[in-house]
């Protein structure tokens, strides 16, 4: 396991790493095979956008270690109202609130550990698998019919000068927009710090839920689990680089994102060539092979909900 202390230089010099973002602007693409989450190509664009935002990130980012060191989190329960927003040109994009729903039963089982393969996990991460203790409430769904064949992901099903339905109450709700995306993303997130007019997490229609239209082999909603997880502050497992670092103490270091369902156990080549943890929620196999979030990804998404934290609107 990874111990490594984070600066706040270290933390800066993390967020201010640019590459070129990748839109889809043609006509909706076929099922995904492989998972696509462009929540990190979205943050390099925010943050050539917006040369404030890595200020903001690394703050948050020195926050966080400290609620870490101190073990000031939260205390008592978060309940987080959600606010789904429905962009459909065809039938099987205006899915149904049975569907809808479904995407929030397994948020909660998944942030509370009560999903049926939670007891799958290894032995050797039986001591770091965790109940993160936040749960989720359908509070609206909107609905909006729409021309467009793909969203692409520069934030445009957000804006209703572009067509979209603008996040509701975003200081205190969680907002998710269905709708094609295109380009053969199944979704993405906005980190903490970025702009409340784009806060909120983005699911193509086809990955959404457990019903209707959701395609093996992302038909279990945990599309759902791995952007809500982006937008409690959590990275990529393999950081995003080889050997990269998701800034969780207690997650193996990974050589790079794994696709399918990988036979365990899985040797990394990088440092200590420690088991990788494919099964974690933030890696980018299949849905029916991530089942797990670890205790500090636990204490790393509590962080942002304490007093001082960048979404301390949604404690109770």
């Amino acid at each position: 396991m990874k111990k490594v202390l984070f600066t706040a230089l270290a933390a800066l010099m993390l967020f201010a790493c640019q590459n070129d973002q990748t839109e889809s602007t043609g006509s909706e693409t076929n099922t995904a095979t492989r998972r696509a989450c462009a929540s990190q190509q979205v943050l390099e664009a925010q943050l050539k956008a917006d040369p404030m935002l890595a200020i903001r990130m690394n703050e948050i980012e020195a926050f966080t270690n400290r609620s870490l060191i101190t073990n000031r989190l939260v205390n008592g329960k978060i309940e987080i109202p959600v606010v789904v927003n429905v962009l459909y040109r065809t039938a099987a994009q205006n899915i149904s609130d049975a569907q809808i729903q479904s995407q929030i039963d397994v948020l909660n089982k998944d942030f509370n550990a009560l999903n049926s393969d939670y007891n799958n996990v290894p032995a050797l991460f039986a001591g770091v698998k965790a109940n993160v203790g936040i749960t989720f409430v359908l509070d609206q769904i909107i609905r909006k019919s729409t021309t467009k064949t793909s969203w692409g992901t520069n934030d445009a099903m957000k804006k209703t000068a572009q067509g979209g339905l603008a996040p509701t109450s975003p200081t205190t709700k969680l907002n998710l927009w269905s709708c094609a995306i295109g380009g053969g993303i199944l979704g993405y997130a906005q980190f903490p710090g970025g702009a409340s007019a784009t806060d909120g997490v983005v699911i193509d229609s086809k990955y959404f839920g457990l019903s209707g239209a959701a395609n093996a082999p992302f038909n279990l909603g945990r599309t759902g689990t791995h952007e809500v997880g982006h937008w409690m502050n959590l990275r990529h497992i393999w950081g995003d680089a080889n050997c990269g670092s998701d800034l969780v103490a207690d997650t193996p270091t990974h050589n790079e994102e794994n696709y399918g369902v990988p036979a365990y156990p899985h040797y990394s080549t990088c440092t200590g060539t420690p088991v990788e943890m494919t099964m974690n929620y933030m890696d980018y196999v299949d849905d029916n092979a991530m089942y797990m979030f670890s205790q500090g990804q636990k204490s790393r998404m509590a962080a942002i909900f304490a007093s001082g934290g960048p979404r301390a609107a949604f404690g109770i």
